[in-house]
């Protein structure tokens, strides 16, 4: 059919006009075989200037009005440029599904698809990217856009109406899940009688962009939440992403931090939810399933679990500042991620209003992927936490290590920065049974002591990394032919045999005094008031401390008896033996003060170290 070319004449006389250009005929086929045929029409006089296009699909000349028949308004979708989504199939937004679906609805209706060139909400390709990798450290796709000094959405839909109007359709039903596009096109002349939405195109890792629609700008997507977990439900859903972790270890250690596709999986099992309250949307689960949690993800990536057991803790920890300041982190869903460093402690001098703090901390383990960070401060003889936007500080590439590479546990600094009166806390109130969030959630691991958790992820990462390491030597040696020996194959030989039994032996060691430990945890988090006496204090460290010796030595002896293949870097023993050896120097692993401490508690003497 021939398109004639008319003027729009909308009650809105500042709107140009624009006339019809060309028409070509361009048959498609997309990756799933769906073939459509389409009038493809260009324009003269549209108003941004830009290469637009308007795809007529379908009977499109029978939906536009005609005096002598009954009106029937042609099915019509703004579809904005998304070069990643539309050619590439990237996950991370759902553009290209929606192109897809909307090709084949409007052909069946009849109507026009318009493709405009308004990449990233019209904030370009490259601008586009950037907001990605803002993104990845925990911005939503809005946030992202203003952080690089953009809005948040700079399209502008004039010139769709130009288009629309040079073919005839002044009236239209839009598909689009987006009211802003409805309210563009009415206020432009374009009368919109119904508003179709597109389907849900989910994936792992466009979760997070979509619920940021559906939550900051009112899409209507019915997104799927994670139910609250069970204990046993939670431990599927991170036994179900052990696999995929074991594919990507190699990744997360050359890139040194998480990979995107982690953090997605992550999200969308709701891990980041185990600690956090039920009132603000999380499943407030506790210290068993916690430790649990982080024990079974380092069977699969040693760095993911001590990343994504301290941004667990994280959220645990935000949920204990005043509610100002949880309305403020949890606005954005139940599990804001943060960085938190207290090494070495920052200056912090009173201001009108607040603080100013200055320092260089260490160790921001989780700091790849948070919006926020907790900095522990000195101010006069009152140790202090702040809170504080990463964006805010100056990010330092110092993580260059033999193990733990991929939690990107790097340093930040600041230099007389301003933090809000309402973001600093005392260390001692933040950290006691009894803290401002105690008071406004009523589940029980809200009251467990700060330190306590502090103290559990090192052991339980060294745990599951051995468990792995002796699920590896087992597989090895069942194969595996010793140069200079007799035997077909390694676990033939008595020596052999011994070996295997002793690493076993050391697992189930260090597996009983975590146990032990989390007894001991479990018990006071459920009593009132929950302070440990020293002697559960000693043992509970004791308990923890030797449970990181057993795992490590099992490590040791699997590698002694594994040949020296099993160095080579694409071999994941010697990875587990570099991130085991790494978790062994963290203070919650080093023996030697452990075990003068935990003397002290156990003999009656006092703990002097309060931390401990």
């Amino acid at each position: 059919m021939t398109v004639v070319s008319e003027t729009l004449t909308p009650p809105f006389p500042a709107l140009p006009a624009a006339t019809v250009r060309s028409t070509v005929t361009v048959p498609l086929r997309f990756p799933d075989g769906f073939t459509a045929t389409a009038e493809v029409l260009t324009f003269h006089g549209l108003a941004d200037g830009q290469e637009h296009l308007l795809l007529a699909l379908g009977d499109w000349g029978r939906m536009l009005p005609e005096p002598s028949s009954a009106y029937s308004a042609p099915l019509v979708r703004l579809h904005s440029e998304c070069l990643t989504g539309d050619v590439f199939g990237s996950e991370r937004c759902d553009c290209g599904p929606q192109l897809r679906e909307a090709v084949e609805e409007i052909s069946a209706a009849g109507g026009f698809l318009l493709y405009l060139r308004q990449e990233g909400r019209g904030i370009g390709l490259y601008s586009k990217l950037d907001a990605y990798a803002l993104q990845d450290t925990g911005l939503d796709t809005y946030e992202a856009n203003l952080a690089l000094g953009h809005g948040e959405d700079e399209r502008d839909y004039t010139a769709a109406a130009q288009m629309l109007g040079a073919v005839g359709a002044t009236t239209v039903r839009l598909l689009t899940n987006n009211p802003d596009k409805a309210a563009q096109l009415t206020a432009l002349g374009i009368g919109v009688t119904e508003q179709v939405p597109t389907g849900v195109h989910l994936s792992p890792a466009n979760h997070a962009y979509l619920a940021a629609k559906r939550d900051h700008t009112a899409h209507t997507l019915d997104l799927p939440q994670p139910a609250v977990a069970s204990h046993d439900e939670m431990l599927a859903r991170v036994d179900a992403l052990i696999p995929r972790l074991r594919e990507r270890a190699g990744e997360t250690e050359r890139i040194r931090h998480l990979p995107e596709s982690t953090m997605a999986d992550l999200k969308e099992a709701g891990v980041f939810q185990v600690l956090s309250p039920t009132a603000v949307g999380g499943f407030g689960l506790g210290a068993e399933t916690y430790v649990e949690v982080v024990r079974r993800l380092a069977r699969g990536c040693p760095s993911t679990a001590w990343t994504v057991g301290h941004l667990i803790e994280h959220v645990w920890m935000l949920a204990r500042w005043p509610g100002k300041v949880q309305d403020e982190v949890f606005a954005s869903g139940p599990a804001p991620l943060a960085a938190a460093t207290g090494a070495p402690v920052g200056a912090a001098v009173k201001v009108p209003g607040g603080y100013s703090i200055s320092g260089r901390w260490t160790f921001a383990s989780g700091v790849m992927h948070s919006e926020w960070a907790l900095l522990a401060v000195q101010h006069d003889d009152v140790r202090l936490q702040c809170l504080v936007p990463v964006s805010d500080l100056e990010l330092l590439d110092t993580w260059h290590t033999a193990g733990l590479r991929g939690t990107g546990s790097n340093d930040l600094r600041a230099e007389a920065l301003f933090v809000p009166e309402h973001r600093a806390i005392g260390w001692a109130l933040l950290g006691a049974a009894d803290n401002p969030g105690s008071l406004i959630h009523q589940d029980p691991i809200i009251h467990t002591p700060m330190a306590t958790l502090l103290n559990l992820v090192a052991p339980a990462t060294a745990l599951g990394a051995a468990e792995h390491a002796v699920e590896l030597f087992r597989e090895r040696i069942l194969v595996r032919k010793v140069k200079n020996t007799r035997e077909a194959r390694q676990a033939d030989s008595p020596l052999a045999q011994a070996r295997y039994s002793r690493a076993y032996g050391l697992v189930a060691t260090a597996r009983l005094h975590w146990e032990e430990a989390i007894r001991v945890v479990t018990a006071s988090y459920q009593r009132r008031p929950t302070t440990m006496t020293d002697h559960e204090r000693a043992a509970f460290r004791l308990s923890l401390g030797l449970s990181g010796t057993a795992s490590a030595e099992a490590v040791r002896v699997i590698m002694a008896g594994s040949g020296g293949s099993a160095h080579r870097l694409s071999n994941p023993l010697q990875r587990i033996q570099r991130d085991v050896d790494v978790l062994l120097n963290h203070p919650t692993l080093t023996l030697d003060p452990i075990l003068e401490q935990a003397g002290r508690g156990l003999l009656g003497l006092g703990i002097t170290v309060p931390s401990f």
